[in-house]
């Protein structure tokens, strides 16, 4: 039968005589299998059983003796004796006369011819019916606080009793620290009160044996009461020495015990002097006054236990000095063994105790000291040595050790046999292993003498000249480091004087398991995936298995969990949690073997929630602080870099939470400065390179004590909205800076440059108005917080002015210098700033298109704003109209609006022209073209005539061609010698005495085109004797000439073409006239007999068909479609001219009443934030807008897209800036949209009038 060895072979490497089994037909000595205990306590009417039962062959005979004399159980009256095999063992008959006379110590004796087996000591104890013993109880008298002890003294018992104390109606006596019951039974009063004045206390003894309870007659306490009772230090009542040496059995409890008395009642406190006292084995108990020592060890030996009863008089004390001893226990216990003649027996018998136990040997029972003296035995420090045994030398031997604690007692024979060899291993058995590994070959054997053993291989060699070899004691054959070629037979060989045998054992070496690719350390995130892969090799003729385990165990996929995934070598585990992280190993196995290949995963992510608050210190909350500590957070393997420290008040803002500030992750408590008067609940977060944790619980609340404010308000501004006022404004304090429930506002002001007396308010809210002041003057203004403690700090002194009017000056003109023919920079003179009333924030500059030189427009036309800052005298006016008229105000604004104006008038230098408006190129022939234009929409000055340039296109080396045509007034012109095999780019560019503008360009040829002329959207339509044929031209298509043919139906008389007269192509039309009513005409389209084109068409008297194509009709031919495009041509035609007149009028837009008015800034008032954004809307043609929107004041100003900045002047605005910087007074007009749909209205689109730009 095959075996996998490495199942089973631990046990082969143990004792032989667990593994050899006697043979049935040998004899045993006897063996003691079941006894009494070592103490048996018996009760009135209960059975007394001793037991004593053995095995051994032959049978086992039993004899008993009692207190070392022979007893005969079958002669004792009441006692039965069992008969049964292997039992020894009697019954007595429960009587309590019967149970006192067999009072005694026994023992058992079993035996055969090979020996005597002995039991050990059984005492027997027989207890009868408990008595409390006769006894006068006189009344106990006590004066009150003085302390007492009531005796209970209960009977004796071999068993432990269970006291109780209570009165007369079955309650118990309250115990507490006052009263308490000892260990003895006795209750303790440390101080008696007149409430304790009872005449039934009584001791009740429960005798668990005899499940019986007795009562101590009841006891008279009387107390006397007084009206002065006396203090006192305290005094032990137990124990009423000082010290006292317990002795405690190693490995049992021990009890100490202190009962004190005194007035306050002392309490009680235990000590150890030597060292801390063992927290894990002491248990107090009764009030403290009991010290229980569990499972006292060695380490105990010696120590002290001090008790320590103190009240507020003084103390008392007892020391216990323990000491710790051992009932005899087994280091080396006797067994029993098989021999052969002529062995040596060994048997030792090593014990240990404290104080150490006596040792002596019985041979079947009898002391060896009472044997006769024999030289093969020898008895040496517990050894018993027996040389040359013979089979007569079989015997029970008996090792017997004894201190006052204890005794043990030991059987061991030894047994003398003669018996031939015999291998109880089977033959032929199989073992596999793997390479690398070590197997084990069995060959258990047995006999008297013991057999010896070897293993040899197939040559009979011996298999011991390889190292790799090893025997054991019990036969087996070891082989370590296996190889490939250690499969084969071995044979094992037993033998002794009698005999030898012979078994084989075959063993196969299979290839070892491997793991060729194993899982890897992994760190992940939280909420991430991991996968680990794991691959191995196996020996073909194995089942493999691949397993997962996570800390040595196995991993299974959960049923329907998602969490682990494991497949083909792979381990996903999805939804990572900290939980998760660990040591997961890949286990690649066989029946023989089994590797692993293990790899980390650690979970890292932002830490967990700091676990515990704790805030201490709190005498420092009269300085407003207080120290905060704190349990560090779980850091989920990435360092802690930081706390951060965050506070609520829940009275206040409830829910908000703000930071104190952040201390490093190693830090792990703060000393915190707090505000007064702030409820502060306390939180704290750990912070790692993933993020913050959870924050932790909050803490508990705590309250700084008010305080006068420690800030002022800051912004604090003055500033008018009326020309006799002003508005002090100032950002309010947070309520943490209160520094009391409530807060308020101490204001006070007086004119700049005067020492008069300050005038003040006490506000709540953070504004006042101050009024009937003088227009914009400035005044010393200071803002100081007060609460019901006192005020803050001395405020600073902030200069605020009274409200602005419109300024009275007007800007003068310093130059207007033409920068190009379509940029002008324009300069004035600073203004006076004691005119502007106001903080001089800057100026605007307004300009309009009245005219060009050649013509005047009594249109209106939109206008351009130009914004530059206080500190800027100049601005650039870029995209203007050339050769043009245009209309110039200067006016100086501040926060209140704008001055009055400085107009002027500036003409702009003549420019070059723009593009032709269009450029067609019509075919004359293969080398002409006819060149048609229309003249620039902006002349821009004085046309002086055209540059016509062109070059052929994909023809290197080719110079472009370029000739003058001086008349403004030429439309067309002719080019001739063109190649009619390439393409061309022709530029045309009108000129003025500034030079050649803008170029139209166009590109085409003379190029015959493949194939048939194009004739695109033919069609032809009929009357009643005519039809019109019509067709479009296609761009570049040369000129030509061809000709057109009717031809009547086949049927018709004289069916014969019509004549034709000669078309030209470019003529896009021809009509045929004198055609018959009501009749279908074939049309040919012939170029020199070859027909380009052909259709039919049928005319009528009263209808028209339009004919699309040659071999079908379509709507387009019908006269109903023919009439409704003209009529809707037309009528577009009457509403273009309609809206060219009622433009020219300017009658068409509500604005340009308003516009004249709303130049006059005093109108309206204007405030700084009601500047919008100004737009130049002006064009050439007076449809389109030119320009873009103003960019704010601190970005590039870049009026009607010139590229001029604020940082041409060197200058920046102080005042009246948005919180993101940009200048509050943009202008803001038509959207470009409108502007380039022509709507020419010119509302006045003013800074003190927006809101008519967007009209």
């Amino acid at each position: 039968m095959d075996v996998a060895l490495w199942y089973v072979w631990p046990l082969l490497l143990c004792s032989p005589c667990l593994l050899i089994q006697i043979p049935d037909e040998l004899m045993e000595p006897p063996v003691i299998t079941e006894q009494s205990p070592r103490r048996v306590v018996v009760f009135p009417t209960d059975d007394i059983s001793l037991k004593c039962e053995a095995r051994g062959k032959p049978e086992v005979q039993f004899r008993w003796t009692k207190d070392g004399i022979h007893f005969k159980p079958k002669e004792e009256v009441g006692v039965t004796v069992h008969e049964s095999p292997h039992s020894g063992s009697f019954t007595i008959t429960g009587n309590n006369s019967f149970a006192q006379r067999f009072q005694g110590i026994y023992r058992c004796f079993a035996s055969n011819k090979l020996g005597t087996a002995i039991s050990h000591e059984i005492q027997l104890m027989a207890e009868g019916a408990p008595k409390w013993p006769k006894e006068t109880v006189k009344p106990v008298e006590v004066e009150e606080g003085e302390s007492v002890v009531l005796p209970c003294n209960p009977p004796p018992s071999a068993e432990p009793l269970r006291i109780y104390w209570m009165n007369s109606k079955i309650l118990h006596i309250k115990q507490d620290e006052r009263v308490t019951m000892g260990q003895n039974g006795n209750l303790y009063f440390a101080n008696v009160l007149t409430s304790d004045n009872h005449s039934d206390y009584i001791c009740n003894a429960h005798f668990l044996g005899t499940r019986t309870i007795i009562q101590k007659e009841p006891i008279d306490l009387r107390v006397k009461a007084t009206n002065s009772m006396i203090d006192r230090k305290p005094r032990l009542l137990f124990p009423t020495n000082s010290s006292s040496n317990p002795v405690a059995l190693q490995g049992q409890s021990l009890v100490l015990e202190c009962i004190a008395e005194g007035f306050p009642t002392p309490t009680i406190k235990w000590l150890r002097p030597g060292g801390p006292m063992p927290a894990d084995r002491a248990i107090y108990q009764n009030h403290n006054k009991t010290l229980h020592l569990l499972n006292v060890g060695e380490e105990d030996d010696s120590s002290e236990y001090q008790c320590l009863a103190e009240n507020s008089l003084g103390t008392a004390q007892h020391v216990y000095h323990i000491n710790v001893e051992a009932s005899p226990y087994w280091l080396h216990m006797p067994q029993n063994h098989l021999y052969g003649p002529g062995e040596t027996a060994r048997l030792d018998c090593q014990v240990q105790g404290r104080p150490q136990p006596e040792v002596t040997w019985k041979i079947n029972g009898i002391p060896v000291e009472e044997l006769p003296k024999d030289q093969k035995y020898r008895i040496h420090q517990g050894t018993l040595t027996l040389s040359n045994l013979q089979p007569s030398d079989t015997m029970v031997t008996q090792c017997e050790a004894r201190n006052q604690h204890g005794l043990l007692l030991a059987n061991a024979y030894i047994h003398v046999v003669q018996l031939p060899a015999r291998i109880l291993t089977g033959d032929n058995q199989t073992y596999m292993a793997v390479e690398g590994s070590i197997a084990y070959l069995l060959c258990k054997a047995f006999g008297a003498p013991v057999p010896s053993v070897q293993w040899l291989d197939e040559g009979g060699t011996t298999v011991l000249q390889d190292e790799r070899f090893f025997p054991y004691a019990n036969g087996t054959l070891g082989i370590r480091d296996l190889q490939a070629n250690d499969t084969g037979r071995y044979f094992c060989q037993a033998a002794n004087d009698q005999n030898n045998v012979t078994i084989v054992a075959n063993l196969q070496v299979k290839e070892a398991t491997h793991i060729t690719q194993g899982p890897r350390n992994a760190t992940e995130k939280k909420g991430s995936r991991v996968t680990f892969t794991c691959q191995a090799s196996f020996d073909p003729s194995l089942q493999p298995r691949l397993a997962w385990r996570r800390d040595g165990r196995d991993l299974q996929e959960l049923g329907d969990s998602d969490k682990y995934f494991i497949d083909d070598g792979r381990l996903v585990i999805h939804n990572l949690e900290y939980k998760d992280q660990g040591n997961y190993s890949c286990v690649a196995s066989t029946e023989l073997d089994e590797v692993e290949s293990r790899a980390q995963l650690l979970v890292v992510g932002s830490p967990g929630p700091v676990p515990l608050l704790e805030l201490s210190d709190h005498h420092l909350l009269k300085q407003s602080q207080v120290h905060l500590s704190w349990s560090p957070a779980e850091d989920h393997n990435a360092p802690i870099e930081k706390y951060d420290i965050e506070f609520e008040d829940k009275e206040r803002a409830p829910e908000k939470w703000y930071s104190l500030g952040k201390v490093p992750g190693n830090q792990t408590s703060a000393t915190l400065k707090l505000s007064p008067y702030v409820h502060y609940t306390f939180r704290v977060t750990a912070i790692n390179k993933y993020g913050p944790g959870e924050p932790s619980p909050a803490s508990e609340t705590v309250v700084t004590p008010e305080a006068a404010p420690e800030k002022n308000p800051v912004d604090v501004k003055g500033e008018g909205n009326e020309t006799n006022n002003m508005v002090i404004t100032w950002k309010p304090l947070r309520w943490m800076d209160w520094n009391a429930p409530q807060v308020q506002y101490r204001v006070q002001w007086r004119p700049q440059g005067t020492r008069g007396t300050w005038q003040e308010r006490t506000v709540s809210d953070p504004l006042l108005v101050v009024s009937n002041t003088s227009t914009f003057v400035p005044y010393e203004i200071k803002v100081q917080a007060v609460n019901s403690q006192g005020k803050g700090p001395e405020p600073q002194v902030i200069i605020g002015y009274s409200g602005e009017d419109y300024p009275q000056v007007s800007p003068e003109i310093e130059v207007i210098e033409a920068l190009n023919s379509s940029t002008v920079l324009v300069k004035w003179w600073p203004v006076d700033l004691a005119q502007v009333k106001g903080h001089l924030r800057g100026y605007n500059v307004t300009y309009w298109w009245t005219g060009s030189q050649r013509k005047h427009s009594k249109r209106h036309v939109h206008k351009g704003h130009v914004v530059v800052p206080a500190n800027t005298t100049r601005a650039i006016l870029s995209g203007l109209r050339p050769y043009s008229s245009y209309h110039l105000e200067v006016q100086a604004f501040n926060g209140r609006g704008l001055g009055p104006a400085k107009e002027l008038t500036f003409i702009t230098p003549e420019g070059v022209p723009g593009h032709p408006e269009s450029l067609h190129l019509e075919c004359q022939s293969d080398t002409s073209l006819l060149l048609h234009w229309q003249p620039p929409l902006s002349h821009n000055g004085v046309l002086t005539g055209y540059v016509l340039s062109y070059h052929p296109l994909d023809v290197g080396g080719k110079e472009q061609l370029s000739f003058d045509l001086p008349d403004p007034e030429l439309r067309t012109h002719n080019l001739t010698n063109l190649s009619p095999s390439l393409r061309y780019r022709f530029q045309l560019q009108a000129t003025t005495s500034q030079g050649p503008g803008e170029a139209i360009v166009r590109e085409g040829g003379t190029m015959a085109l493949s194939g048939s002329p194009d004739f695109g959207n033919i069609s032809a339509m009929a009357g009643e004797n005519y039809s019109i044929i019509s067709w479009v031209p296609r761009e570049g298509q040369c000129n030509f000439q061809f000709h057109i043919r009717f031809k009547p139906p086949a049927e018709a008389k004289g069916s014969a073409y019509l004549q034709s007269q000669s078309v030209s192509y470019n003529q896009s039309s021809y009509t045929q006239k004198d055609l018959q009513p009501d009749t279908e005409y074939e049309i040919h389209l012939i170029k020199e007999s070859k027909i380009l084109h052909q259709m039919a068409v049928k005319t009528n008297g009263t209808g028209r068909v339009r004919i699309t194509h040659p071999t079908g009709f379509g709507f387009t031919t019908e006269g109903w479609f023919i009439g409704f495009v003209s009529a809707t041509i037309l009528l577009l035609l009457i509403l273009l001219i309609l809206c060219f007149i009622k433009r020219s009028k300017g009658g068409k837009y509500s604005v340009k009443d308003k516009e004249d008015t709303q130049v006059d800034s005093e109108a309206r008032p204007m405030k700084d934030e009601t500047f919008g954004e100004y737009r130049s809307l002006e064009s050439d043609n007076e449809e389109k807008a030119f320009g873009s929107s103003q960019p704010s004041l601190n970005g590039d100003i870049k009026p009607l897209g010139s590229d001029d900045s604020l940082a041409d002047y060197g200058g920046s605005v102080d005042v009246q800036f948005n919180e993101d910087g940009s200048f509050i007074g943009q202008y803001s007009g038509k959207k470009e949209k409108e502007a380039a749909g022509g709507n020419d209205s010119s509302g006045a689109t003013s800074p003190i009038n927006p809101a008519a730009a967007l009209e």
